[in-house]
């Protein structure tokens, strides 16, 4: 449809030129008025009595030319919108306050999109037709032109009836498009009719023939309170501020809000007035997120690389854009440039692959490191290994390190035996061991830890030369990797144990599908320990959000460490902050060390070591082993006491132990309850000292016996989507970083890839790439010298986009002056007017662009807003700031000089009030269009949507037609 728009354009044209030849000049003076030397390009002289086969080669030399330099323009706008992206992209963090939950910074663009279109991207869009405008006046000494006024109309023309046209068949068969911001459509469409009837007001009624400098300045003026009305209709200040209150009451007595943005907004709970900014930002991550899952479902075996590589386009390919970036993309298709979304992509993939290699450059370096860095050991362990590791570095290197050990809460010599050396590492070796041995005793005390420190690490050259291999310069060939210090925990094993959690409270992602939750046992590591716990709701939900689960963790003797798994269900949501508890209940003495006797006797002697007294000390010596040595059978019985609960716990307590509290003889029950022994056991009474050495030993729980489990959303599901709004951005995509890689994509072709092509194959699996065409490579020949020219525009890094935008605007308007010069001399050599030569010929080589990125937006996005409501407002800002400054100036130059600025109502009075009334039909076939039966401004069904293509068409036709009948006075006009 858009080759057919353009071959209908040239059709057209050729129509034009007939006419010309047909019809008359209406003076004779008109037929030489535009065959003048222009501000930067002098007439081709002779330009008088030439034979038809001059003017017909002129004119066909003069086509191209102006063709090549509409091209260099488009190249040279690329540039230019791709700074206004850089520009109007930047961002600011804002910092979003939630209850019960850690506060979100949230980036989010400073520009408005209703803003930014309306003024640096129509400046953009319209930057030739502008400045056409604004030159044309300046070169003719500020006297009236028909080239630039007629231009803008032209353009408006071309862009209301032909783009629109275009973007309407375009979509996919069965699919429409509606505008989002209806609002922001509804004042930018009334703002660009105003425009033009403005415009034919201050030609033929307020002073016709004459622009006071009032009518020019009003002019201007309008274009501010256009971006502000735009802008107030875009975060609807005054529903939310003037007109609270509009609702309905619903049969069922509810409120029921009376627009259905207003309805979506309280479903989602949004307050009113909340910053239009975050607002978008959460519209645009929850799109993302759902096209992640959307991604998922469809490949649930692609690798993970693919799928981020194939989530990273499809986001940014359907993500929100601007038309800068659709203009920017249209241009760089058809000279040869490519996808911008691939290249981007793959120059990032590269950028990986680069860090990479250089990782792999890094790893020439040789590492000494600890292998774990953290040990526990049981007091009783006698000797254990420290384990030196090494990794990588040149061949043949060794590697000599000292080590050392140091006290932390553990004592040299008491607790453990010093150790000090060197290790070396021959070029073979891959570990080395450290043997340090532990001191055991009898008394019971804290765990304790002590380090091993590595220091000093050195290389022996072949030649028996010991160096600092730091010092070598560049890279180290060998280093020591941090932690450099290895902790050894040393626990004692003369108790039960002290169980319990590290915290309070723990993490975990939901992605992470179980929780494997480490239990500690310090204090001891004695005998087979059961420990009973369970899980309780919080906010998380049992078997929506976590495994419910209630169970036992036995600790086998000499075992210091347990899990308990719980299941986690993934939910998949951006931010989480669900939790949940496990708990842990008394711990139950299963089974205790083979020789009970021993133990006790250990605890007996640690209790007479506290007493201090000596004579006390023996007495109870002598009694307990009175107690304990008789027979195997009164050893047995008295460990079937300890072991099992008296039948009669008070008067056990009330005969042997008097002094016991009834919370101690509790606790103690707790204790030894379930551990029985064989059939010929007794029961017998313990004595006090007996009881407290029982209670000094018994396992017990720790300070964290319950712990809060946090879900937390995943970070790699996050970070994905915080990638993608980041990539999204479009800035990343059309900004450049320094003159070097301006010059290298001026230098290389890409395949031009058709629009409505898929990433992916049938079966899944992503395409290979494809290669250049001849076209691409004839398109890329052929512009070659206007890339390479506008690569010495400053990239858009330099100063936040503003010197690209500077150096860009500037190159745009000496190609807009050569432009003006070169159609008006056209103009002359093949008996067109300027006004004819504006609408037709000018006002389509500044729109091409425009119309390609139009039907690559209007394919891509989900709404119709950059397709359709963008030209709107780019039709109003062409008056309000190409006529309305070129006019103003001129008008206030004759006023300083005592004179009128003189304009000729006639033939663009009557083109600018033809226009009016089809942009009134086109505006109101659009609105019809939103009812049930079609659904949207673009699409529908397939009879409708064709039947409403040709008719735009036929608008446009109508208007260049009866515009050029006027000119040529076959149709009276003013």
């Amino acid at each position: 449809m858009t080759r057919l728009g353009c071959w209908l354009a040239v059709a057209a044209l050729v129509a034009l030129a007939g006419l010309a030849d047909a019809g008359s000049n209406c003076s004779a003076a008109d037929a030489t008025r535009n065959c003048i030397d222009g501000l930067v390009v002098p007439i081709w002289r002779p330009f008088l009595d030439l034979t038809t086969g001059d003017r017909v080669l002129r004119g066909v030399l003069y086509f191209f030319v102006i063709a090549y330099m509409f091209l260099g323009i488009s190249i040279v706008a690329d540039r230019f919108m791709s700074s206004i992206e850089v520009i109007t992209s930047m961002e600011r963090t804002i910092v979003v306050k939630r209850p019960g939950l850690d506060p979100m910074e949230v980036q989010v663009r400073i520009w408005n999109d209703t803003v930014s279109n309306l003024t640096l991207m129509a400046l953009g869009s319209s930057a030739p037709e502008i400045l056409l405008s604004i030159i044309e006046v300046i070169a003719r000494g500020f006297e009236a032109g028909d080239l630039g006024p007629n231009t803008i109309v032209g353009s408006a023309a071309f862009n209301l009836f032909m783009i629109i046209a275009i973007c309407v068949v375009v979509i996919p068969k069965g699919e429409i498009r509606r505008q989002k911001h209806l609002d922001v459509f509804c004042v930018t469409a009334t703002w660009s009719i105003f425009a033009y009837v403005w415009l034919y007001l201050i030609l033929a009624f307020f002073s016709p023939g004459e622009i006071e400098i009032w009518e020019g300045l009003l002019t201007f003026v309008f274009f501010p309170l256009t971006v502000g009305t735009a802008y107030m209709a875009d975060i609807k200040i005054i529903q939310n501020r003037f007109l609270p209150h509009r609702y309905r009451r619903g049969s069922h007595g509810q409120m029921i809000a009376t627009e259905a943005e207003e309805m979506k907004m309280l479903e989602n709970g949004s307050p009113q007035g909340a910053d239009p900014a975050l607002k978008a930002f959460e519209e645009h991550r929850q799109e993302f997120i759902e096209l992640m899952r959307e991604i998922r479902k469809q490949n649930p075996h692609i690798t993970p690389t693919e799928l981020q590589k194939q989530a990273e386009y499809e986001m940014i390919s359907r993500g929100p854009k601007s038309r800068a970036f659709y203009r920017v993309q249209a241009t760089r298709r058809l000279i040869g440039g490519g996808d911008i979304v691939k290249k981007r992509i793959d120059k990032e993939h590269n950028k990986a692959l680069d860090a990479a290699q250089e990782k792999q450059l890094r790893d020439n370096t040789c590492k000494i490191f600890l292998d774990p860095a953290h040990y526990t050991v049981l007091e009783s362990v006698g000797s254990f290994d420290v384990v030196v590791g090494r990794d990588g570095g040149p061949d043949g290197l060794t590697v000599m390190v000292d080590y050392f050990t140091e006290d932390g809460t553990a004592n040299a010599g008491s607790d453990y035996i010093p150790v000090k050396g060197t290790l070396t590492f021959y070029p073979e070796d891959k570990h080395q061991k450290v043997t340090i041995e532990v001191v055991d005793d009898d008394v019971f005390e804290e765990d304790e830890h002590f380090y091993l420190r590595l220091t000093n690490l050195r290389v022996r050259t072949k030649d028996g030369i010991i160096i600092d291999p730091t010092r070598i310069g560049g890279l180290p060939v060998a280093q020591l990797e941090m932690p450099n210090t290895a902790t050894i925990m040393i626990l004692d094993d003369d108790h039960a144990g002290v169980f319990g959690f590290d915290h309070d409270h723990f993490q975990v992602v939901e992605n992470c599908g179980h929780l494997s939750l480490q239990m500690k046992r310090h204090s001891g590591a004695r005998g087979k320990v059961v420990i009973p716990f369970r899980t309780i709701e919080g906010t998380a939900q049992a078997d929506k959000h976590f495994e419910m689960k209630e169970g036992e963790i036995v600790f086998e003797d000499n075992q210091t460490e347990a899990t308990i798994d719980i299941g986690i269900i993934d939910t998949e949501q951006y931010e989480r902050s669900d939790y949940f508890y496990i708990e842990l209940s008394p711990p139950i003495w299963a089974k205790k060390m083979n020789d009970l006797s021993r133990i006790q006797e250990r605890f007996q002697r640690r209790m007479e070591r506290k007493r201090g007294s000596s004579v006390a000390s023996e007495s109870k010596d002598s009694n307990t082993e009175t107690a304990l040595a008789p027979t195997d059978k009164s050893t047995r019985a008295a460990s079937v006491d300890l072991l099992q609960p008296c039948s009669d716990p008070r008067r056990s307590s009330q005969s042997n132990s008097p002094h016991l509290t009834s919370r101690f003889r509790n606790r103690l029950g707790s204790w030894i309850a379930g551990m029985k022994g064989g059939d010929d056991e007794v029961t017998t009474a313990l004595t006090p000292s007996q009881l407290e050495i029982a209670e000094m030993g018994k396992p017990r729980l720790g300070e964290f016996t319950k712990c809060q489990i946090t879900i937390r959303e995943s970070k790699e599901f996050q970070g994905i989507v915080d990638r993608m709004i980041k990539n999204a951005n479009t800035r990343i995509m059309l900004g450049t970083h320094s003159w070097r890689e301006q010059f290298m994509e001026a230098l290389v072709v890409s395949a031009g890839d058709d629009d409505d092509d898929d990433e992916e194959g049938d079966d899944g699996e992503e395409k290979e790439p494809e290669e250049p065409g001849c076209m691409d490579y004839f398109m890329h020949v052929l512009t070659v010298p206007w890339k390479l020219t506008f690569a010495t525009i400053p990239p858009t890094d330099y100063i936040g986009g503003w010197a690209t935008f500077v150096v860009a605007i500037f190159m745009i308007g000496v190609l807009t002056a050569v432009v003006g010069d070169l159609a008006s001399q056209f103009g002359c050599w093949v008996g067109l007017k300027d006004a004819v030569t504006a609408i037709s010929f000018v006002a389509l080589g500044t729109s091409v662009p425009d119309t390609f990125a139009s039907k690559v937006s209007a394919v891509q996005d989900k709404y119709a807003d950059n397709a359709v409501g963008n030209v709107t407002g780019s039709n109003a800002v062409n008056v309000f700031l190409g006529i309305g400054i070129a006019w103003s100036m001129a008008a206030i130059y004759h006023w300083n000089k005592g004179t009128k600025f003189l304009v000729d109502p006639g033939n663009l009075g009557f083109s600018v009030l033809i226009f009016c009334v089809e942009a009134l039909l086109c505006i109101a076939v659009l609105v019809l269009r939103r009812s049930k039966k079609v659904g949207g401004e673009l699409g529908g069904p397939t009879a409708l949507r064709w039947m409403t293509s040709m008719f735009f068409c036929s608008l446009w036709l109508m208007y260049l037609l009866l515009s050029a009948l006027e000119a040529y006075c076959i149709i009276p006009g003013f």
